[in-house]
């Protein structure tokens, strides 16, 4: 019930809901609404049920899987969980009641890591106080331009022990962008048919600002075609941190080793 990612920042991603709608221009080209289309064609039984397609697609419906929900409790190893790779949990279409036995699975699995990200800022918010907040769930915000950083003020209100941002795709300048509270920044171009170009000068921004915040800077791709059609390296090198893991750990900024 998890897949081996290819995503740069994660290892497993385990999805108890797929589907969802488009909400802002950061979904535009949304990855998963293209591959569930494809999966509904090949008779994928988690793609079947179909969205409005003002704002969604075929195979891409919001449903909830039942049982998906308990897989990580099989799993023997430690391992990061990237959640809802196929959806967003904190869509007005999941019931809170499904969102809090999700949260009750991560929290009973303290072995694992699981990242949580979503673009609905103001419902996570407002339902924060119902969930655990157990260390080992890291919870982030995607934030592609300069109209959505409303939903970082969203996100320090959230008693989640690592607060990150996705600025994937990156579609804007995000300089003086407020990093008050967030403990990683993940930076990224977009891929796909269509694919806008990032300007290197927005990811230089972000990559500075992390380095004299302390905040830990991830840059995952240039993107293009495909995500490594244009490689990831910026200003000859990789940037690679996380923040700490680990049962007790603190989130801190993780410096870049030679």
């Amino acid at each position: 019930m998890a897949g081996r990612s290819r995503i740069e920042w994660t290892e497993v991603t385990w999805n108890p809901t797929t589907g969802c709608d488009r909400i802002s221009a950061g979904c535009d080209n949304c990855y998963a609404l293209t591959l569930a289309n494809r999966l509904k064609a090949m008779g994928a039984a988690k793609y079947q049920r179909d969205g409005d397609p003002r704002t969604s697609g075929p195979g891409f419906g919001v449903t909830l899987h039942e049982d998906t929900l308990s897989a990580p409790l099989r799993w023997r190893e430690p391992r990061l969980v990237f959640v809802n790779s196929m959806s967003d949990l904190f869509h007005a279409r999941v019931p809170v009641d499904f969102v809090r036995r999700v949260f009750d699975i991560m929290a009973a699995t303290p072995q694992h890591t699981y990242q949580v990200l979503t673009k609905r800022a103001t419902r996570l918010a407002r339902i924060a106080h119902r969930l655990p907040w157990p260390e080992n769930i890291w919870m982030g915000v995607s934030v592609e331009n300069e109209q959505t950083t409303a939903r970082v003020a969203a996100l320090r209100r959230v008693p989640a022990a690592v607060r990150f941002i996705s600025a994937e795709p990156l579609l804007g300048s995000l300089n003086g962008l407020d990093l008050a509270d967030v403990h990683w920044l993940i930076a990224g171009g977009e891929s796909g048919s269509g694919a806008r170009p990032v300007d290197p000068d927005w990811v230089r921004q972000l990559r500075d600002q992390c380095l004299r915040d302390e905040v830990a800077f991830f840059f995952k791709q240039w993107g293009g075609r495909t995500p490594k059609a244009g490689g990831r390296i910026l200003d000859g090198r990789t940037w690679d941190q996380m923040p700490s893991r680990g049962p007790g750990a603190p989130p801190s900024y993780r410096p870049m080793t030679a």
